[in-house]
């Protein structure tokens, strides 16, 4: 298994989160952390403006993979699942333009597989995101996130290669 550079995206339709790590052998190296500020303009301004940040995030990077959270839906609040669901959208046809395969993954997942809690807080996680980089940056919580979801589709492809490498081992 080669070094593979991931993006990991936490939509969002006032800030967009993202985070590159690239992961060799089942240890992961912090590249690059941010968040695209899109709260200016009407939906469509703030829908292009997390399409050509990240556009733009990509090409400076260069990352081969790609990780977006899912959106959470929540009945009380339909509306506001439905506008991150435009954001996540427009962040995932950014990957696709670019030709990144895109995995995805829930919150709860994240979460399970960062702090092995699927309910951490924000603090859980972004504290984990800081020992599993071996780092001491703070990070914006939309970023850490980013960055949580890079390293749990690092940890799901580690897991993946392995366990895929021990059954053809083991079936011939």
């Amino acid at each position: 298994m080669t070094a593979v550079r991931i993006l990991g995206v936490d939509p969002g339709s006032r800030y967009t989160g993202y985070g590159l790590i690239e992961s060799d052998k089942g240890r992961s190296r912090l590249l690059a952390a941010g968040r695209l500020d899109v709260r200016e303009g009407a939906m469509a301004d703030r829908l292009l403006a997390v399409l050509t940040g990240l556009s733009e995030v990509i090409r400076e990077h260069a990352p081969q993979e790609a990780a977006v959270e899912e959106t959470f839906v929540n009945r009380v609040n339909a509306a506001s699942a439905l506008v991150l669901g435009q954001a996540r959208g427009a962040a995932i046809c950014a990957c696709a333009q670019a030709g990144l395969p895109v995995s995805e993954y829930a919150a709860a997942q994240v979460k399970l597989a960062i702090a092995g809690n699927g309910r951490a807080d924000k603090d859980q996680v972004a504290h984990m995101v800081r020992v599993l980089l071996n780092t001491r940056d703070a990070f914006a919580a939309d970023a850490a996130d980013a960055l949580a979801v890079a390293l749990t589709h690092a940890h799901v492809r580690t897991s993946r290669a392995r366990t895929g490498d021990a059954l053809r081992r083991a079936w011939g």
